[in-house]
């Protein structure tokens, strides 16, 4: 696993790890491009990356914060890292914002600590004292760490905060939805395989996990783009369920003299005309995936079945919304008196 700006002598990385923050941008238009180039304005010396096709899409150049603290780790190990973790933004269609923070590691590092000018020239990477235990590492990065341990959904929440203090953002989103966190791990693949998604895992408050194998040498800004964008689709996934599941169709008869549906039509389309408006159209899988890692959708198609499960979503947003407007009359027939 490599990365931009990386010097040709540094290590080669065993482990990639980071974690992804995805949540409605609280603002009731979406922002134009212009606007999301402002939002997502970073750093002064580099321009935020600015896509039209296939879909409106920004993305901040990549700030870094030091570190110098232990890793997580599933076997109890302390094994202290000092290096920089990359974090940065994106916006996908004024609409929905990520941030994410990243780092790779390399097996071996060095004994004592080197000038802080040493690990500026080699973003993203943390380099550990002495040998990398990485798939303990890996696991303690997935199940959250201990008390004084990396956490570098902290640096991703920093992120968001300080974008949500922005003031483009009116605060008044056109719909309820909770934000999500995605946590991942890549490890190496054994030689001559491709890469494979060995887990993914939906956890208790809003947390879902990620573990990956990449071949040697894949770039870790491109496996944080997978991981963007599979949180992206979750988060879809889990916000437009949720909107479905907090309104009761069909849950009783209406009071009598009252008009069928009379009642239910105006809180079903109120719920689901944003779904609409708003979310119906991000759906793309794949659109800003490396072409190398575009398979491991694949594994998330077959099972749990992400765009099978969106298609029917939408199918039953576009049927709500088609039998209520048809008339009452005609929707149900009340008999006789």
């Amino acid at each position: 696993m490599t990365g931009p700006g990386v010097e040709e002598s540094a290590p080669s990385a065993v482990l990639a790890c980071g974690e992804i923050r995805t949540c409605l941008l609280p603002t009731r238009q979406a922002l134009d491009i212009r606007a999301a180039a402002q939002l997502l304005g970073l750093r002064a010396d580099e321009r935020v990356l600015l896509s039209e096709r296939p879909n409106l899409y920004a993305r901040s150049p990549d700030t870094l914060t030091g570190v110098d603290c232990p890793l997580p780790s599933a076997n109890g190990a302390r094994v202290r890292a000092v290096g920089t973790v990359a974090a940065r933004a994106a916006l996908t269609e004024g609409r929905v914002l990520q941030t994410s923070a990243y780092f790779r590691l390399p097996a071996t590092g060095p004994d004592q600590r080197r000038p802080w000018g040493h690990y500026l020239v080699r973003p993203g990477v943390l380099e550990p004292f002495g040998k990398l235990p990485h798939e303990a590492v890996a696991q303690g990065v997935l199940d959250g760490g201990r008390h004084g341990d990396l956490d570098v959904g902290l640096i991703a929440d920093g992120l968001l905060t300080r974008l949500l203090r922005h003031p483009l953002l009116d605060h008044c989103p056109p719909l309820r939805s909770r934000p999500t966190r995605l946590r991942w791990a890549a490890l190496p693949a054994h030689p001559g395989d491709g890469p494979s998604l060995e887990r993914f895992t939906l956890a208790e408050d809003e947390l879902r996990t990620v573990r990956l194998r990449v071949p040697e040498g894949t770039d870790s800004a491109e496996i944080a783009g997978l991981c963007d964008d599979l949180a992206l689709h979750d988060w879809l996934l889990t916000t437009v369920v949720r909107m479905l599941d907090g309104i009761a169709l069909g849950s009783g008869a209406p009071p009598a003299r009252a008009r069928p549906g009379a009642e239910d039509r105006p809180a079903v389309l109120a719920t689901l005309r944003p779904a609409v408006d708003h979310l119906l159209h991000l759906w793309m899988p794949r659109a800003r995936v490396a072409a190398a890692l575009a398979p491991l959708w694949e594994a998330l198609e077959e099972r749990p079945g992400f765009t099978r499960q969106w298609q029917a979503l939408v199918q039953r947003i576009r049927d709500q919304l088609a039998l209520h407007a048809v008339p009452a009359l005609y929707r149900e027939v009340q008999p006789a008196p």
